[in-house]
């Protein structure tokens, strides 16, 4: 598991359906090794600190290996690492193998992994379709965050190495499909029990779980 690229981007204001918007969904690769803050890399930085950053989406990690369903899906073969908004592009880490609560080192950074990433209207700007926002989270290829558990450096080409997996095992794939699901079944409602339990899953995530569960 290693990075094939570190992206980052501050805030820009573009064009949109006659409108101005401020947003730093794009990224560009950086070469050598950058700081990892408590909130963002160095050089990094969002817009609208109310739905992104924070502490619980310091980083936003995209596999590498999406790309290329991507290029077919949207018949483009020029996507450059970044064009998801990444931070990190990935190889060997995806949605079904990763864990919310999952720990690995990045560099000489300890990080944990704490929800999949929802995609906002400004992806849509990105790809410069308004379809794009919901063609992304019907993919289930939605990428996922990580908090700072410990301040370093990071660089494309570290290895990524698990330091524990998160005891409840609930993927990422598993948590972006209880979001979207309407109502749990008996074993959809084992799952979001078992998400319940992960310190690191955000409030708004778990009220959301709660609001499906059956009443007894």
């Amino acid at each position: 598991m290693t990075i094939v690229s570190l992206n980052t981007g501050l805030p820009r204001e573009v064009a949109s359906h006659g409108r101005r918007v401020t947003t730093g969904i794009y990224k560009t690769p950086v070469e050598g090794r950058l700081p990892l803050r408590r909130l963002n890399f160095e050089g990094d930085g969002q817009a609208d600190l109310s739905v992104h950053g924070g502490e619980f989406k310091a980083v936003y990690c995209y596999p590498h290996e999406h790309y290329s369903w991507w290029a077919e899906q949207l018949e483009r073969r020029d996507l450059p690492m970044g064009a998801f908004g990444e931070n990190l592009t990935t190889a060997g880490l995806d949605e079904e193998s990763v864990h919310l609560g999952d720990r690995f080192s990045i560099g000489t950074a300890h990080v944990i992994v704490t929800q999949p990433r929802l995609p906002c209207y400004k992806l849509g700007i990105r790809f410069e379709s308004d379809a794009m926002v919901k063609r992304f989270l019907a993919s289930g290829r939605s990428g996922f965050y990580l908090a700072v558990e410990r301040e370093g450096e990071v660089g494309a080409g570290d290895a990524v190495t698990v330091r524990a997996r998160d005891p409840e095992r609930v993927s990422v794939a598993a948590i972006l499909r209880l979001y979207v699901q309407k109502t749990y079944d008996s074993h959809d409602a084992a799952l979001a029990a078992k998400a319940l339990r992960i310190a690191v899953l955000p409030d708004g995530w778990k009220s959301h779980l709660r609001e499906r569960m059956p009443q007894a």
